[in-house]
């Protein structure tokens, strides 16, 4: 009932604050969740609805005058990518845009992707190289961190607008995974400095080493220190970017790993987390190394201050046995002096045959953050080799005055916190047949 009490008290909120506008430096900007929500699951009808992944991004296409900037893990937009199924259509419409924005309206497309393997082709990129004139560059982190990949999932248009979050160049982050990302629109004094974070993969694939230090141009005012002030009405709000690995990290940049632990060392009330993966080591290294960094942050911050933490894994086919291992440690954890942790398991099921035949599908693939102040939406699972050797971003976001009794309404947080706040309540508490007990798990 307090659940509903609390969406109740949001709704009206939302109605009058979401998507409003503030400004930086003399521009106009606004703010939107988007999300994929897998065919077939279904919400409770007093949920909060928003814009799909699929039309924000098709929005930002047909938004572009002169450029669109991607820098995408994998690209299988097409059916016939990975596998064909009428579900695909949202990506193949995605990538007809793509092709009609560069051939037909003269926009400059410039990629940088991960690089090719055997099970991941990219000839979608190929194919847009071709038809669309579109300039891409391939990404080899083993070469410079020694293992590692280019996980980040970000689109960037006239260095105006852009996307970041944890859906891939994939089809089926349209319409088979369950993906949550924000979408920035008119703020281009925040999306020039993601294109600064564009501008390293761009070098990065052409270069032979990492520049120590970094040149000037790729260095950042805009951090967790001097975090970018936005204007809504008479509030302001703290926004800033992060990254990974440290090493491409040029002068002023916040990592990203310093930026979660923040987040979660300033949490007076509650951390709430929706991840797909959680493994306090470096997994895909062998022998795999402990790596507690944000396991050991959770722990302390329940532990000493009570802060209630409310943590949302994946459970799939592919869910690593470990990771219940180390939930279930976190957990046991609860009811220690001041502790307070839950962990529950988002389990997206196949219902058809056909949903169950589509490869690496079905999954909760959200990677975000909400604290009592902070929201965090980022593009890497929480292990320690996403924040040591993979590339990946995040995008940060609090209010710079909070009321002390919590007054939503006046304060609004960013113009979608409410919603970020209850849509991390839902996801906890209401999915039906979704949520799972560690119990339910264990293997």
């Amino acid at each position: 009932m307090k659940i509903i009490f609390l969406l109740q008290l949001l709704l009206p909120i939302l109605g009058s604050c979401f998507l409003n506008t503030f400004s930086a430096d003399n521009s106009s900007c606004s703010a939107s969740l988007v999300e994929s929500i897998p065919e077939n699951l279904t919400y409770p009808i007093f949920s909060i609805s928003h814009q799909s992944t699929y039309k924000a991004l098709a929005n930002l296409i047909e938004m572009a005058s002169h450029t669109i900037e991607i820098a995408s893990f994998y690209w299988t937009l097409r059916g016939i990518d990975i596998y064909s199924d009428p579900s695909a259509w949202q990506g193949e419409d995605i990538f007809k845009r793509l092709i009609i924005a560069g051939r037909n309206r003269s926009i400059s497309l410039r990629i940088v992707q991960n690089i090719e393997n055997t099970r991941q082709p990219n000839e979608d990129t190929r194919i847009l190289t071709k038809d669309a004139f579109a300039k891409v560059r391939s990404l080899n982190m083993t070469k410079f961190m020694g293992s590692g990949i280019l996980h980040t999932k970000m689109w960037l248009v006239d260095r105006t607008h852009f996307y970041i979050g944890s859906a891939n160049l994939d089809w089926r982050s349209l319409t088979q995974v369950k993906e949550l990302g924000a979408v920035i629109y008119n703020c281009p004094t925040l999306a020039n400095d993601m294109g600064k974070l564009f501008d390293v993969y761009w070098y990065m694939a052409a270069a032979d080493s990492i520049p120590k230090p970094w040149p000037k141009e790729y260095s950042t005012k805009i951090n967790s220190k001097t975090p970018l002030q936005l204007g809504l009405n008479d509030t302001k709000y703290d926004i800033y970017l992060s990254s990974s690995p440290p090493p491409f990290c040029a002068d002023g940049r916040t990592v990203d790993i310093d930026a979660i632990l923040k987040i979660i060392n300033s949490a007076k009330k509650f951390v709430y987390i929706a991840v797909m993966d959680y493994s306090p080591a470096i997994v895909f290294s062998y022998p795999s190394v402990y790596w507690p960094v944000i396991d050991n942050a959770l722990r302390n911050v329940s532990f000493t201050k009570g802060v209630k933490i409310r943590l949302l894994g994946s459970s799939w086919a592919h869910t690593k046995p470990s990771m219940f291992n180390y939930l279930n440690s976190l957990q046991a954890l609860n009811g220690a002096k001041k502790a307070d942790i839950q962990v529950k398991m988002f389990h997206v099921p196949a219902f058809t045959p056909d949903q169950e035949d589509i490869p690496f599908a079905r999954v909760n693939h959200n990677k975000y953050m909400v604290t009592d102040s902070t929201g965090y939406i980022g593009t890497s699972n929480w292990s320690g080799d996403y924040f040591i050797s993979t590339a990946g971003l995040g995008l940060i976001f609090k209010p710079s005055k909070v009321q002390q009794s919590g007054d939503l309404r006046q304060h609004c947080y960013l113009s979608f916190f409410p919603y970020f706040l209850s849509l991390s309540i839902l996801s906890l508490s209401f999915p039906p047949f979704s949520i799972l007990s560690l119990s339910e798990n264990s293997v």
